[in-house]
């Protein structure tokens, strides 16, 4: 079987058995366990089991493999940026000990910066100044580098230089401005200076410029430069790197690959001297050259929590099949009820959108999420309409990301119909800003035509089928219409349209109550102008006789007895319900209907 790297996958327990007698092929098995093991120990690293992930990382010949781990490190980092003060403070830890790796990561995150720099890759430089921001911090990189790379983001400004120089500051400002007042000081009148001469930049980054100086003011509350649980170094074993943006910058390409050596045991045995001197005698449990199975199997996971490997695919969220008959694909094992994955699959889709910037760089994570989670639209498309009503207000990021998906493929746009129909069933379960966000959501997509009108067939507006929950979010949804489409192009969008049929429930005229209720409705909401041709309808509408009135107020009456009747006997208080509903409507629609006397 070919694997993703395109070799030939030989299971664990047959690898030993194959690896021959002769020096190159006994070396070349222990580069590969060696890499193996090292992506596995980056991968498990967290804030909580840090101090073990770097004791088991000096078990290992990180000598040898030191591109292995520099390679593995600004993986994971480039996958997983809520984790760059735990790999800045891994490196810290290792660099006390082994200073020519966190050279070595240093030298390639700046050549790294010059190259996304030179590219114009936002993405790339914003991950690249985050982790320099964190090893700043963490002492391993000078303060020099940092405002090197703020001058020269801030020599030529735009929006996209502008923005990563503040996220930099935001995350190392703290620090510098104990070391280096004066240059934090330059920094800011240079930000002052682009923000009172504007010099091309957009209002959204001024306002950001804004908000760095308002965190100024406040030193920088919420950003200290080490967190308490990742301060694991002590101050005199920092060993602080002076690499500047204008050196000649050797990456070691070299060491990410096997190469043959002639003294390969000597220099084993030279690391487990070293290993012997910086672990004591911690060192039983793990040792190198222990081929353990279970950390080959497993070193993609975290915590349950799906983590991208150095490849950039996520192995933690393994879409589980029916077909695979157990846990993990093994047949004939025990099947999962739990639904870890799916849980994962959830829990990295609401990361991933909230940690995105723009809805550009968050469709483009979770459309590469989607293809590695087949058949998951589902979830996609219900995390985000979730997210969105858990904002204090509406973000139009959520809108934009909706629209971007119902565009990419049909299978998004019938799953946010499925959403439409069932945010719209429940409604009555949410409170008015969750109902408001929804509300706004899906006005987006259908102003946008993201999201057929056709799913309007699901409402009928009349007095026993609607809430005052539902008929705030129908306020929301068509004063958010009118407001981008105008009250007449939305108007002809509903009347005058060859598809009107679909709209039969919000303009009803099987009864004269509920075309009046309706009309009341959209005349309370402010969009009376949609009621004309119902009014019409009214008016040319035959009236009942005398006796047919006389007949419904005695049904009527006889009706409201029994259901009176009913109440008082039954513990279900639907009368409070129907008063409460008629409470809220009032409160929130301005508007009450009452029903009218007749007149014969």
């Amino acid at each position: 079987m070919e694997g993703r790297m395109g070799g030939i996958y030989i299971p664990p327990h047959k690898r030993d058995t194959l690896v021959g007698d002769s020096d190159e092929e006994i070396q070349k098995s222990s580069w590969e366990v060696l890499k193996r093991r090292v992506k596995g120990v980056v991968n498990k690293a967290n804030a909580g089991n840090l101090d073990e992930v770097a004791l088991e990382a000096f078990r290992l010949n990180v000598v040898r493999g030191r591109g292995l781990f520099c390679r593995a490190v600004l993986a994971a980092q480039g996958n997983s940026h809520e984790f760059t003060a735990v790999y800045a403070a891994l490196v810290a830890i290792l660099n006390t000990k082994l200073p020519e790796i966190g050279e070595l990561l240093l030298a390639r995150l700046l050549a790294q910066f010059r190259r996304g720099y030179r590219r114009s890759d936002k993405g790339s430089v914003l991950s690249t100044t985050k982790f320099l921001a964190h090893l700043v911090n963490q002492q391993v990189a000078h303060e020099v580098v940092a405002l090197e790379l703020v001058t020269v983001l801030l020599e030529r400004p735009t929006d996209d230089s502008v923005e990563v120089a503040v996220a930099f500051i935001r995350e190392c400002g703290a620090y510098l401005s104990e070391v280096a007042p004066k240059g934090v000081q330059a920094i800011f009148e240079r930000l002052r200076s682009i923000l009172h001469e504007g010099e091309g930049i957009q209002k959204r980054v001024q306002y950001v410029i804004e908000g760095l100086f308002a965190l100024r003011r406040k030193n920088f509350e919420g950003h200290p430069p080490i967190q308490d649980q990742l301060d694991l170094v002590e101050e005199e074993d920092r060993i602080t790197h002076e690499i500047s943006l204008d050196d000649q910058l050797d990456i070691r390409k070299d060491l990410d690959v096997f190469h043959f050596d002639d003294n390969f045991h000597e220099n084993e045995e030279d690391y487990d001297k070293l290993k012997q001197e910086i672990l004591g005698d911690d060192q039983s449990a793990g040792a190198y050259g222990e081929d353990n199975d279970d950390d080959d199997d497993d070193e993609g996971q975290v915590d349950g929590v799906g983590r991208p490997n150095e490849n950039g695919e996520n192995d933690g969220v393994k879409p589980h099949h029916a077909s695979d008959g157990g846990v993990g694909g093994h047949p004939g094992g025990p099947i999962d009820h739990s639904q870890a994955d799916l849980i994962g699959l959830r829990r990295t889709i609401y990361l991933t959108i909230m940690s995105s910037l723009s809805f550009e760089e968050g469709s483009h994570k979770l459309a590469k999420l989607m293809a590695e989670n087949p058949n998951r639209e589902r979830e996609l498309c219900e995390m985000i309409v979730s997210c969105c009503s858990q904002e204090r207000s509406y973000l139009k990021y959520y809108g934009l990301l909706g629209q971007r998906f119902c565009l990419l493929h049909r299978v998004y746009v019938q799953h946010f119909e499925d959403q439409f129909a069932h945010r719209y069933a429940e409604i009555h379960r949410y409170d008015t800003t969750k109902i408001r966000n929804i509300a706004r959501f899906f006005a987006e997509l259908f102003r946008t035509d993201a999201l057929p009108w056709q799913v309007f067939n699901v409402i009928l507006i009349s007095e026993e089928e609607t809430t005052s929950s539902s008929r705030i979010f129908l306020k929301v949804l068509f004063q958010d219409l009118a407001q981008y489409l105008s009250v007449e192009n939305l108007r002809q969008r509903l009347l005058e349209s060859p598809n009107a049929s679909w709209f039969d429930g919000l303009f009803p005229r099987d009864s004269l109550q509920h075309t009046r209720f309706a009309i009341n409705f959209f005349t309370s909401i402010g969009l009376g102008a949609l009621t004309d041709e119902m009014r019409e309808h009214l008016r040319s509408a035959p009236r009942p006789s005398t006796n047919e009135l006389a007949e419904n107020d005695s049904a009527d009456d006889s009706s409201s007895l029994s259901s009176s009747l009913s109440s008082s006997s039954s513990p279900t208080p639907s009368r409070d319900r129907l008063e409460e509903g008629a409470s809220t409507w009032g409160s929130e629609d301005n508007s009450v209907p009452q029903k009218k006397a007749r007149t014969g």
